[in-house]
C-alpha cells in the first residue's frame, strides 16, 4: 500500500493514539496496529481495527477525562 500524503510504502507497525470521544474526554489506546508511512509518518487504520476502535470507544466511561485503554483484537 501507498501513502496517501507522500506515496511512500506504508509498513505496519504499533503505536499508541489519542482519540477525542467527547467535548471533554480523551482515550488513548495503546498499542493500535496500523499501517506507518516509511517516508512522512503518516498513518492509517484498516477496517477491522477500526471496527475494533468504535467497540472500544463505546465501551469508555463517558464521565472520565482521560482514559488509557490497551488495544486487543
Amino acid at each position: 500500500m501507498r501513502c496517501r500524503v507522500c506515496g511512500g510504502h506504508m509498513q505496519k507497525a504499533t503505536t499508541d493514539l489519542p482519540f477525542k470521544h467527547s467535548d471533554r474526554s480523551i482515550v488513548v489506546i495503546k498499542n493500535l496496529p496500523v499501517l506507518l508511512c516509511e517516508n512522512c509518518t503518516e498513518y492509517s487504520l484498516e477496517d477491522p481495527v477500526m471496527s475494533t476502535v468504535e467497540h472500544i470507544l463505546d465501551a469508555v466511561d463517558d464521565a472520565a477525562e482521560l482514559s488509557v485503554v490497551k488495544y486487543a483484537a
